[in-house]
């Protein structure tokens, strides 16, 4: 029970990056607007030193810290760090935004049931590398995105979150992009919000939205 003049405890939130961030820049904004995020970034993680979204992390008083891969001769000896990183932040939820490795198993072992990513295919359609090229040479006439924990396998997580885009015959790699993030960056920001208010749920492996089991592809943003 609250006393009177408490406020309720923010949930805090890692994002892992690697590039650019306009995922992180959704979050933050949200983050920062009335509606609010239902928590706060605490820190951006990068394995990129020059990333550009550690600049924006900055800028937004973020916490900005980067963890080079370099540094270390195998996947799983960085992942150890990663993970030790991480859990300095004390996160409720870690959120993956264009961060470029693989994680190893015993990191998603450890953070299992709050690790969250964006990938920018209609899985299982596309996982890993060169999606909307993909899309593309199949001739897909639709393409999007996916929300999903993540799991050992790659891009195969639960899915939480869908949203599709039309292809058009004058698409390329660029515009097919710019299509599926206008829908990212409205996307991650719900997604994160319903986790941290208890919203959505990873319950023995299945995801659950206020205690409802989501069914295979996830909610089907309209």
């Amino acid at each position: 029970m609250m006393l009177e003049g408490e406020t309720p405890d923010l949930g805090r939130v890692v994002v892992l990056i690697s590039g650019n961030g306009s995922n992180l820049q959704a979050l933050i904004d949200t983050a920062q607007s009335k509606e609010g995020l239902g928590g706060e970034i605490v820190a951006v993680i990068s394995d990129k030193a020059d990333a550009f979204g550690l600049e924006r992390a900055r800028q937004a008083g973020i916490p900005a810290l980067t963890l080079s891969a370099k540094d270390f001769p195998n996947r799983e000896s960085y992942d150890v760090q990663l993970a030790r990183l991480v859990e300095e932040q004390q996160p409720d939820l870690v959120v993956l935004a264009g961060f470029m490795r693989i994680l190893s198993p015993a990191f998603v072992l450890k953070f299992n049931g709050r690790l969250l990513n964006i990938h920018p295919s209609l899985l299982p359609k596309y996982k890993g590398l060169h999606t909307h090229r993909r899309a593309l040479e199949a001739g897909d006439e639709e393409h999007g995105l996916s929300i999903h924990f993540v799991t050992e396998e790659l891009d195969g997580g639960p899915l939480v979150l869908q949203a599709k885009v039309s292809v058009t015959v004058d698409d390329d790699e660029a515009s097919l992009a710019s299509k599926v993030q206008v829908q990212e960056h409205l996307l991650y920001p719900i997604a994160v919000r319903w986790f941290l208010q208890g919203r959505l749920q990873l319950i023995s492996n299945y995801p659950a939205l206020d205690g409802t089991p989501l069914p295979k592809q996830g909610v089907l943003y309209q």
